[in-house]
């Protein structure tokens, strides 16, 4: 069997979605701390990651993360990296996992959305109601371009780098839909699509899996705000991952959210430069990759690019360099 670990971070005592995860049989769970994380935290079955712990194990890395942010998650991933990772699971202490969770196959027959450039907002092969994820451009929120319809489906043999795991109850979206309407969604049971390679949607780090070969790609940048991190991540993987033959694929709801307490308001603020950036950093980052280079070659090659078009900071090329430099020693450990 696969080595698979489950990788949160937390600043609360174990929820509901941590005592769940670690009763997965087959995985692993990792959960990093912070400084706001109780110091007395403990859970069964659980790898608990105290910022002390992580001063130790990861010197080099852990002294570029700022604290009291979503990037320090990058420790956890190193730590199940360094244990002999194969699949890591990205997710939050209020994502709450069905019984039944779980996700498809890397490889396989799957229903494959037909070719098209750009953008497509996948909550809508989900749900009639008007939502979208967060990270896609405003601009094409109503726009019926975006919308993936049964009959553009085609069974098709194909590599999954990344599956994006929907949220029931509270998923993914955005403030601005949380500000205007925030109706609960209950996702409809349709299986689970990918998309091919020019067609993009944002992916989170709610439900979440990655495989070995694409482990770089896991990197949560840490000069941008924590509402942009993770969209900022997976719009630099996807065109990466076109590259090396890798596509998106996306599966049904298999956790619920009862989300951790927001300011609506601040949550705006932090989400701007999604939408902002969104398309013009996937387009910057498609011009700075080449295919016969690898992934960890275009993946600082592509946040290089952001940097010069004032994305991200110089000092993210700094933390990306330890990064790599750490993954490099671990996977060869």
């Amino acid at each position: 069997m696969d080595k698979r670990y489950i990788v949160i971070t937390t600043i609360f005592q174990p929820t509901k979605a941590v005592k769940e995860f670690s009763k997965k049989d087959g995985f692993g769970l990792i959960v990093v701390g912070d400084k706001k994380t109780p110091f007395d935290w403990k859970e069964d079955n659980t790898i608990y990651l105290s910022v002390d712990e992580q001063k130790k194990s990861f010197p080099n890395m852990e002294e570029l993360l700022p604290y009291n942010h979503y990037a320090r998650k990058n420790l956890g991933y190193l730590h199940a990296i360094k244990s002999g990772a194969e699949i890591i699971v990205d997710t939050d202490d209020d994502n709450i996992p069905y019984k039944d969770w779980l996700f498809p196959n890397f490889e396989g027959v799957f229903s494959e959305v037909r070719q098209r450039n750009g953008f497509v907002n996948i909550y809508f092969h989900y749900s009639d109601l008007k939502i979208w994820p967060r990270g896609l451009p405003l601009h094409l929120i109503k726009s019926p371009d975006v919308k993936i319809h049964p009959n553009e489906l085609d069974k098709k043999k194909v590599t999954v780098g990344v599956w994006q795991g929907l949220a029931d109850q509270d998923p993914d979206v955005d403030a601005v839909y949380r500000l205007v309407d925030n109706v609960p969604c209950i996702f409809k049971k349709n299986g689970n699509i990918v998309l091919p390679m020019g067609t993009l949607s944002p992916f989170n780090s709610q439900n979440t899996a990655f495989r070995k070969e694409l482990f770089p790609l896991l990197y949560i940048p840490s000069t941008v705000t924590m509402r942009f991190s993770d969209i900022l991540r997976g719009l630099v993987a996807q065109p990466i991952m076109w590259a090396h033959g890798y596509q998106l694929g996306i599966n049904e709801a298999t956790v619920y959210q009862e989300r951790n307490e927001h300011n609506l308001m601040k949550d705006f603020e932090q989400e701007i430069p999604c939408y902002l950036y969104a398309e013009r950093t996937v387009e910057i980052v498609k011009k700075a990759i080449k295919s016969n280079h690898t992934i960890a070659t275009n993946l600082m090659n592509a946040y290089q690019a952001l940097e010069k078009n004032n994305i991200v900071s110089s000092r993210e090329l700094h933390v990306l360099g330890a990064w790599l430099e750490s993954l490099q020693n671990n996977l060869c450990d």
